[in-house]
C-alpha cells in the first residue's frame, strides 16, 4: 500500500474507532488493534502503541467536551487513571517482548470477552440496587461519597485498565465502563465522559513510554489519531439517537466477528 493511500486509510479507520469511542465510552481500542493488524498489516506490538495514541487523542477530545458539559467526574477519573498509569508502562514493556502469535490470540480472547459483556449489557435489566454499590452520589452536593470500598473498587478498575492498555493497546474503556456501571449510580452520560477522561490520561502515559522507547509508528499513528478525533466529534452528534441496548448488541456482534477474523489471520496460515 502506497504511503498516501495508507495515510487516507488510517484516517478513515481512526474515524471509525473514534465514533465507537464516543458512542460507548469503550470499545475504541478493542476495534483499533484488529483494524491496524488486518487492514494495515501491523504486528500487535506495533499496532498497540498506535491504537493507544489514537484512542487517547480521541478520548481527550471527548473528555474536554465532557468537562465543558459538566459530565466528567474528574476526581474519580483522576484516581482511576493514577492507578492505571502505575501499571501501563509495565504492560507496554511486556507487550514489546512477547511474540506476535500469543499476543494476537490473547487480544482475540479479550475481544470475545468484551463482546460477550456488551451483549449481556444490552440484554440486562435494571442496574443493581444503589444500596449495594460502593460508589454512590451524595445528592446534597452532587459528588461521589468517597469511602474505602469505593476507592478500592476504582483502584482495581484502574490497575486492570492500565495493564491491558499497555499490553494490548486497548485503552481500557471496556473495563472502565462496565465497572462504573456496576459499582456506581452515575448516569450513563457521566460514565462515558469519565471513562474517556481515564482513557486519555492512561493512554498519554503509555504513549509517552512508547515514544521514549522508540516503538511508536508516528507515520501511521498521527493520521490514525486525527481520524479518531474526527470520529469522536461525529459520534457525539449521534449519541442521543443511537445509544441504547441495540447499539451495545451491534457492537458485541462486530467485536466477535473482528475476533474471529483476527484468529483466522493469525492461526489460519
Amino acid at each position: 500500500m502506497a504511503k498516501a493511500d495508507a495515510g487516507v486509510t488510517a484516517v478513515v479507520l481512526g474515524a471509525l474507532v473514534g465514533a465507537v469511542l464516543a458512542l460507548t465510552g469503550a470499545g475504541g481500542g478493542i476495534f483499533a488493534v484488529p483494524l491496524l493488524i488486518l487492514v494495515l498489516g501491523l504486528p500487535v506490538n506495533q499496532a498497540a502503541p498506535v491504537a493507544l495514541l489514537a484512542v487517547g487523542f480521541g478520548a481527550a477530545v471527548g473528555a474536554l467536551l465532557g468537562l465543558r458539559d459538566g459530565t466528567v467526574r474528574y476526581r474519580a477519573a483522576g484516581w482511576v487513571a493514577a492507578m492505571g498509569l502505575l501499571v501501563a508502562p509495565a504492560g507496554l514493556w511486556l507487550g514489546q517482548r512477547l511474540p506476535h502469535t500469543p499476543l494476537a490470540v490473547g487480544f482475540a480472547a479479550v475481544l470475545l470477552l468484551s463482546s460477550l459483556r456488551q451483549w449481556r449489557g444490552g440484554c440486562r435489566g435494571p442496574s443493581p440496587a444503589v444500596a449495594l454499590m460502593p460508589c454512590v452520589l451524595n445528592p446534597a452536593v452532587g459528588r461521589l461519597r468517597w469511602t474505602l470500598p469505593c476507592a478500592r473498587a476504582l483502584a482495581i478498575t484502574g490497575a486492570l485498565a492500565g495493564a491491558l492498555s499497555g499490553l494490548l493497546g486497548v485503552g481500557g474503556g471496556f473495563v472502565i465502563v462496565p465497572a462504573l456501571r456496576r459499582c456506581s449510580d452515575l448516569p450513563m452520560a457521566s460514565i462515558v465522559a469519565t471513562s474517556m477522561a481515564v482513557i486519555a490520561l492512561v493512554s498519554a502515559g503509555a504513549v509517552g513510554s512508547a515514544l521514549w522507547w522508540g516503538v511508536l509508528r508516528l507515520d501511521v499513528g498521527l493520521p490514525f489519531a486525527a481520524g479518531a478525533a474526527i470520529g469522536v466529534l461525529l459520534g457525539r452528534r449521534l449519541l442521543k439517537r443511537l445509544a441504547g441496548p441495540s447499539l451495545q448488541k451491534a457492537f458485541a456482534v462486530a467485536g466477535a466477528l473482528a475476533a474471529a477474523a483476527l484468529l483466522y489471520a493469525t492461526l489460519g496460515h
